[in-house]
């Protein structure tokens, strides 16, 4: 058995399939470093991270594959599945082994296209209820703050549409889960890491700002927030289960209305 260990980066898996068409070999199995190797396994092809290589495959694909499948791939890759990594080299590679193939990532009955489009659809709508369930508070300059903690790492996706939306007003949104985020100062977006999470003035558990840089007036229209949600609510017609639907509960302790 033919085993391929790469480094769970995206230059990484496009090294892969590089390696695998120079080598003329197809590995039935493409792990991650500190993945367990198989019983008998031979000795792994470890593969060594190359942004050139990566970048001939990924121009390789810009010439075989449609707008929307190159799209499917990229965002399929940030749902950070270590599942994902298996059928989507085997799907690059089918790309380049089948150019007769036209508009492969349409082909639904391909278990590999399957998967990766499954994941694609997976990762995008996770991206879509940030969009709607992200709760922002205002601090005291200005700066509006909202924590997320996403099943996929969706900011990349999101910032444009804040950045349209708010573009008047600094903001920051800032992953707990992936310890980084993006603020904006009102002209660029810049990504952001904090050396001591410990010492940041919210509380990464549930969002909160520190009570003394939480702005006045947005403490006000918190409380006001809260009393409209459940003055809206018609306790005759409270469904649970369709609450849960479009609201999962893992949402619940960043949202001002859930606390």
């Amino acid at each position: 058995m033919t085993v391929y260990v790469f480094d769970s980066t995206l230059d990484g898996l496009l090294t892969a399939v590089f390696d695998s068409f120079f080598l003329h070999q197809q590995p039935e199995m493409l792990l991650a470093e500190g993945e367990q190797l198989p019983l008998f396994a031979d000795e792994p092809h470890v593969v060594a991270t190359d942004g050139e290589k990566a970048a001939r495959v990924w121009k390789g694909l810009e010439k075989h594959l449609s707008a929307a499948g190159l799209r499917m791939i990229a965002i399929s890759w940030f749902s950070e599945e270590r599942a994902l990594n298996q059928p989507l080299f085997n799907f690059i590679c089918k790309v380049f082994r089948q150019p007769e193939m036209k508009n492969i990532e349409r082909n639904a009955s391909d278990p590999d296209v399957l998967a990766v489009r499954n994941t694609c659809r997976r990762v995008l709508h996770e991206q879509l209820r940030m969009k709607q369930f992200i709760r922002f508070q205002k601090a005291m300059d200005g700066t509006y703050l909202a924590v997320v903690s996403p099943d996929h790492n969706v900011l990349p996706l999101i910032t444009d549409h804040f950045q349209d939306r708010f573009n008047d007003q600094p903001w920051l949104i800032y992953d707990a889960h992936r310890h980084y985020g993006y603020y904006y100062d009102g002209g660029t977006v810049v990504r952001v890491t904090f050396e001591d999470e410990a010492a940041v003035p919210f509380d990464l558990t549930n969002g909160k700002l520190d009570d003394d840089v939480l702005s006045s007036d947005d403490a006000l229209f918190q409380q006001l927030w809260r009393t409209y949600f459940k003055a809206i609510c018609i306790r005759e017609r409270i469904n649970p289960r369709k609450q849960l639907s479009d609201m999962p509960r893992r949402y619940w302790k960043y949202m001002t209305e859930k606390n």
